[in-house]
């Protein structure tokens, strides 16, 4: 057990040294400052590693996770996560990534007391009692399980686009636009849902709108005299 624990500092030191073979300064500009163009929202199984599947760099992905990539609003984790990429990092992109065989999912799907679990899961379950018509149509469980795991992104998604920063930034500057992704771990391909965020943002907006669009729409006369 301690050998198994003890690699991680062994491979730790040998990437520093691939690192600094590359670049002399890449921790010095690493440390530095961020500024990365996407916040990944994902899964925390630990076969779904976000900026390897991306292709990213340190530094290029802010990257919060969490047991079948739920936003639930009352988790002041995602919250504050997505306040400070919003507000502060100021990200393009807000990618909820989501993966097939993903355990929390199965587990909402099944008639089971998970214990502490349960009020977490219950948001997924929520996601099934929505889209329960559709589900339920599909005949083969590992098909009906893959779409609850596309429609459970498709939900958080929306989660998401519901949160007053978001909307606000938005409408000021156009960005950051919400993606909704499915990592399929059989072939390593990120499949893009395509999920219409613009459309979605409007047929919510009546019932969901935060903003005080005078409000904001005035920042943004100001920005625009500003720039």
């Amino acid at each position: 057990m301690k050998k198994s624990y003890e690699v991680i500092f062994e491979n730790n030191k040998k990437w520093v040294e691939s690192k600094l073979a590359e670049d002399q300064h890449f921790f010095k500009t690493l440390s530095s400052s961020q500024t990365p163009e996407y916040l990944y929202i994902g899964c925390s199984d630990s076969r779904v590693s976000a900026e390897e599947m991306m292709g990213m760099k340190p530094g290029e992905v802010f990257v919060t996770r969490n047991v079948a990539n739920v936003v639930n609003t009352l988790d002041m984790s995602s919250t504050a996560v997505i306040q400070y990429a919003v507000e502060h990092l100021k990200v393009k992109h807000i990618i909820v990534c989501g993966h097939y065989g993903c355990g929390g999912v199965k587990a909402a799907m099944t008639p089971e007391d998970f214990g502490l679990m349960n009020p977490w899961l219950r948001t997924i379950r929520d996601v099934y009692r929505l889209h329960q018509a559709e589900l339920d149509s599909i005949k083969e469980d590992h098909l009906r399980y893959d779409r609850l795991v596309e429609l459970n992104v498709q939900e958080q998604c929306i989660n998401v686009i519901k949160m007053a920063v978001v909307q606000e930034q938005y409408l000021l500057d156009e960005y950051p636009i919400v993606h909704g992704w499915v990592f399929d771990m059989k072939t390593g391909k990120i499949i893009d849902l395509e999920i219409d965020f613009e459309n979605i943002l409007k047929d919510i907006q009546k019932i969901y709108n935060l903003t005080n669009s005078n409000w904001v729409m005035s920042r943004k006369n100001n920005k625009n005299l500003i720039g």
